[in-house]
């Protein structure tokens, strides 16, 4: 690879990587200003989430 290749294909990834950094400080930013992600997630399952279902216990033999 030539040096001058080089030299734009790494503008464009330091670039990108600026990019990359604005957009998760933004993000951070907006994860800051909102509940935690836990209490948010808890309050969206229903109390029954996860659970096993119930299944009846076998008859004693009768029929």
């Amino acid at each position: 690879m030539s040096g001058e290749g080089e030299t734009e294909r790494a503008e464009r990834l330091a670039a990108a990587l600026r990019a990359n950094l604005a957009r998760r400080k933004q993000q951070a930013r907006g994860r800051r200003e909102s509940p935690p992600a836990t209490e948010a997630t808890d309050a969206c399952q229903p109390p029954h989430a996860g659970a096993r279902p119930q299944t009846p216990a076998p008859s004693d033999g009768e029929g």
